[in-house]
């Protein structure tokens, strides 16, 4: 079995045991701590986070159900890799939420969230210093302030469903194109503009090039054949 202490190191947070292996588990694999095709065991999870197996356990059944490890019989759990048809399935679904968010915000002439407009310099502050997990958290956060905002529940349930495989896309593909962050960063202020003009058709404008799949970054992914 592979493993990377070294990259990962022991470590003891507070909360629930099953929340700690979960979060801990969850940060690395969007970090590219553990790597896609790396084998983990019970035991050294269990040694490394400090915490019993039956957690352990727990936290990889949860992350397999959101696609982040494979549970391999007789062999423990193995990271998957971000493939290509996964970041393009992932961009579609954003499309269709957020391009129902952005309506919505506008035919009420509700204006950008405050929480969006907050966000924009510590995202392009990370950026700068080439922080790309802080990133593709602070960048989830500010989609989610928008989805959240425009008052559908159950919409901003299953977006919050995408949350953690929406960061770890988002940070694989600006580390295999770290050039776009100006323009990455230049399209969420001008999603901000639309919606403060109450400009639907320009905020989906800018949400269908900010979400498209760029062809470098598709490229140097697996291809894949499941989400």
């Amino acid at each position: 079995m592979t493993t990377r202490d070294g990259a990962t190191g022991s470590r003891k947070p507070a909360g629930p045991a099953r929340e700690r292996v979960y979060d801990w588990l969850r940060d690395e694999i969007i970090k590219g701590s553990l790597e896609g095709g790396q084998f983990l065991d019970e035991q050294w999870v269990s040694r490394t986070v400090g915490v019993s197996r039956t957690p352990v356990r727990e936290a990889f059944h949860r992350l397999a159900a959101e696609h982040f490890i494979q549970l391999m019989p007789r062999k423990g759990a193995q990271v998957r890799s971000v493939t290509a048809r996964e970041l393009e399935e992932v961009y579609q679904a954003r499309r269709l939420i957020e391009g129902h968010a952005a309506r919505s915000l506008c035919e009420a002439r509700h204006g950008a969230p405050g929480g969006m407009t907050a966000l924009l310099e510590p995202m392009e502050r990370a950026g700068r210093e080439r922080d790309w997990f802080e990133v593709a958290a602070l960048n989830r956060q500010f989609h989610e302030v928008m989805v959240s905002t425009a008052g559908n529940s159950v919409i901003t349930d299953l977006y919050e469903g995408l949350h953690s495989r929406q960061q770890r896309v988002g940070l694989r593909a600006m580390r295999a194109r770290p050039e776009r962050v100006g323009t990455v960063d230049a399209e969420h202020r001008a999603l901000v503009a639309a919606l403060d003009a109450f400009d639907a058709e320009r905020a989906l404008a800018v949400l269908d090039e900010h979400l498209r799949p760029v062809p470098e970054v598709v490229s140097v992914l697996p291809r894949g054949t499941d989400g």
